[in-house]
C-alpha cells in the first residue's frame, strides 16, 4: 500500500503542468517499473526543497541575549538588578568595594547569548526526525544506490544529523509536538518552512494509519489511474476534458484528489469515438447501481442513434490475493442477470482490477452475453509493469470492439 500511495502522490508532482499531465504521470510510473528507481516519498520532495533553506538557518540561526547573575568584576558591572542589590546591601563592609571582598566581585546582571529559543528547538526537532525519515527511506531502497533520489536523500540525511550534533553543542533543546508557533516561526520565511516541513513529517505516522483505515478507496484512485493512462497511450486519443483536480495536504477518506465527473474525456480522432472515464458518478444510472461498480468507461458514437456503452469496472481490495477466474465468473453472471434493466445504454462487458500480491495475472469469463476481466495489477516493479500491459490490452480491446 506503501507503493500504491506513493503512485498516486506522483500525480502531484504530475499536475505541475496541466497541459501534460498524464504524459508526466505516465513517465513517473514507467520509473516505477525499475526497483532500483526508488519511489517518491515526502523525505525525497524535502531532501530537493528543504537543503538551501537549512543552510540559510544554518548560517543565521537566530539567538537571544538573556539576563543572568553571575558574580562578576567591579569594573565590568553595568547593570544591577533588586536581587543584586539585596545580596550586596548583605555583605559586610562600609563601602562596595569593602563589600566586593577579596575578589572584588559583586553580584552583577550580565547578558549572555543564547540558542535555547523556541524556533531553534523546533529546528533541531525537525533536523532529528528528518535524520530518522531519511534513514528509513534508505532502508527500504537498497537497490537504489545508484539513482539521483538516493543521493540526495542520503545527501540530506547528512546535513540534517550535522544540523542536530551543532544545535546540540549550543545547548538547544528538543521541541515537542504540539507546540504553538511563535512569531518566528510565522513570519520567518525559512524558520516558517522549516516548521511546516516538520508537521507533514509528524503526520507520517497519521497517512499510515488513514492509509490502513482507508486502502480500498486508495486503491479505487489507484485503479482509475491505470485506466486513464491506457487510454492516453493510444496514438488517435486526445484529450479534450479534463474535471479539475484538486490535490489535498492530507488524505480525506482516504482520498488525496477531488475531482469533477468525469474525470477525463478522450476522442479518439480516427475512430471517431468518445471515452469518457467515470469514477464514482453522481448519476451512474440503473445498470451501474445493480452492478455495484464505482468505477466505468462510457464509450459513444457522435452524431449516431446507437445507445452509449458501459464497462462497469470493479476495485476490490483484499490483504489476501482473490481468485480471478471465481471473481470474473461471479461478475459475469451479475452483469447478465442485470440485462433486463438495460434501457438507456448497454452494459455488458466488466473489468475487475486487484492487488496482485506479487504475481500479476489476468483471467476472463463469459456468461451469455456478459464478459468480463480480471487483471491482478502492483504498483511497482514487474507486478506494475505486466499488470497494466494487460489493463492497456483490456482498454484498447473494449474500445475498438465497440468501434467494430
Amino acid at each position: 500500500m506503501n507503493e500504491v500511495l506513493a503512485r498516486i502522490q506522483e500525480l502531484e508532482e504530475a499536475l505541475d503542468d496541466p497541459s501534460d499531465t498524464w504524459g508526466r504521470l505516465r513517465e513517473a510510473w514507467k520509473r516505477a517499473e525499475d526497483e532500483a528507481d526508488p519511489k517518491m516519498a515526502e523525505i525525497v520532495r524535502q531532501a530537493r526543497r528543504m537543503h538551501p533553506v537549512l543552510r540559510d538557518l544554518e548560517k543565521r540561526i537566530r539567538r537571544v541575549l538573556r539576563r543572568h547573575r553571575e558574580l562578576t568584576p567591579l569594573d565590568r558591572v553595568q547593570e544591577m538588578d533588586r536581587a543584586s542589590m539585596v545580596w550586596l546591601s548583605r555583605q559586610p563592609g562600609r563601602n562596595i568595594p569593602e563589600r566586593a571582598g577579596a575578589s572584588q566581585r559583586i553580584l552583577a546582571t550580565v547578558r549572555r547569548e543564547d540558542f535555547d529559543t523556541l524556533e531553534n528547538r523546533v529546528l533541531h526537532a525537525y533536523a532529528r526526525l528528518a535524520t530518522d525519515a531519511a534513514r528509513e527511506w534508505i532502508r527500504e531502497h537498497p537497490r537504489a544506490k545508484s539513482s539521483t533520489r538516493y543521493a540526495q536523500v542520503d545527501g540530506f540525511r547528512k546535513s540534517c544529523r550535522t544540523l542536530a550534533r551543532f544545535l546540540s553543542d549550543l545547548g538547544v533543546r528538543v521541541a515537542s509536538a504540539g507546540i504553538t508557533p511563535n512569531y518566528v516561526l510565522m513570519q520567518d520565511r525559512s524558520y516558517r518552512e522549516m516548521h511546516n516541513s516538520w508537521l507533514r513529517l509528524l503526520l507520517r505516522r497519521k497517512i499510515e494509519d488513514d492509509l490502513w483505515a482507508w486502502q480500498a478507496e486508495t486503491w479505487t484512485d489507484f485503479a482509475v489511474l491505470a485506466i486513464i493512462l491506457a487510454i492516453d497511450e493510444l496514438d488517435e486519443a486526445e484529450l479534450v476534458a479534463q474535471s479539475p483536480i484538486s490535490w489535498n495536504a492530507e488524505a480525506v477518506g482516504g482520498r488525496w484528489f477531488e475531482q469533477d465527473r468525469p474525470i477525463a474525456v478522450f476522442w479518439l480522432r480516427e475512430t471517431n469515438r468518445i471515452v469518457e472515464v467515470q469514477s464514482r458518478p453522481q448519476k451512474p444510472g440503473a445498470l451501474l447501481v445493480a452492478a455495484r461498480a464505482h468505477v466505468a468507461l462510457r464509450i459513444s458514437t457522435p452524431n449516431r442513434a446507437e445507445m452509449p456503452r458501459r464497462v462497469a469496472v470493479w476495485t476490490p481490495h483484499a490483504m489476501r490475493r482473490i481468485p480471478l477466474e471465481e471473481s470474473a465468473s461471479e461478475a459475469a453472471r451479475l452483469l447478465q442477470l442485470i440485462q433486463p434493466l438495460a434501457q438507456m445504454e448497454v452494459l455488458r462487458h466488466g473489468l475487475i482490477i486487484t492487488p496482485a500480491r506479487g504475481c500479476a495475472q489476468a483471467a476472463n469469463a463469459a456468461e451469455g452475453k456478459a464478459q468480463v476481466t480480471a487483471i491482478a495489477l502492483g504498483p511497482f516493479g514487474a507486478d506494475l509493469a505486466e499488470g497494466f500491459e494487460a489493463v492497456r490490452g483490456f482498454v484498447q480491446g473494449e474500445i475498438y470492439e465497440a468501434a467494430e
